[in-house]
């Protein structure tokens, strides 16, 4: 099954981790397998999903918003985003837009365009910027995709069907 993830590069609450990963593998398991992860690669929910995908026998295929894209990350980061590149069954690199938000927002829809189902590790409130979490399940709801909503704040699990 085609996966698609969106959500937060960093958490109120560092700790609410610890609760998002075992929720990701717990979903990833009652999937129909081999699970195809697609993702942007970007700090935080995306890398934690494509660590998670990989270790479970599945594969990853990357979205990412520009050339270059890996320059916006700390340097601490870009090793693990350089592990997890090598290991992308498919990479595809977006051509930049006017800002980097519109990028971002770009790489977002083709996340949700490639996935039967998105998962959105997210604390349900506005995006603070274009191409945010609320942008993207905003779009795969328009889209009808399939959304299941990670609340690492109130720590729930909702799932919406839209098709």
């Amino acid at each position: 099954m085609r996966v698609g993830i969106t959500g937060h590069q960093e958490l109120e609450d560092p700790k609410a981790w610890d609760w998002v990963k075992p929720k990701i593998e717990e979903l990833l398991a009652t999937l129909p397998q081999p699970v195809i992860g697609i993702t942007s690669l970007a700090v935080g929910a995306d890398s934690l999903f494509a660590r998670v995908v990989l270790q479970h026998n599945g594969s990853i295929e990357v979205v990412l918003p520009f050339a270059g894209y890996e320059l916006k990350l700390q340097a601490h980061e870009r090793d693990e985003y350089r592990r997890l590149l090598e290991r992308a069954s498919t990479l595809t690199v977006l051509q930049r837009k006017q800002t980097d938000e519109d990028s971002y927002f770009e790489a977002g829809k083709k996340v949700v365009d490639r996935a039967e189902l998105l998962i959105a590790v997210w604390d349900g409130k506005p995006a603070k910027g274009l191409g945010g979490t609320a942008d993207i399940v905003d779009y795969a709801s328009q889209e009808r995709k399939d959304v299941i909503h990670l609340d690492p704040i109130r720590r729930v699990v909702t799932s919406s069907t839209n098709h």
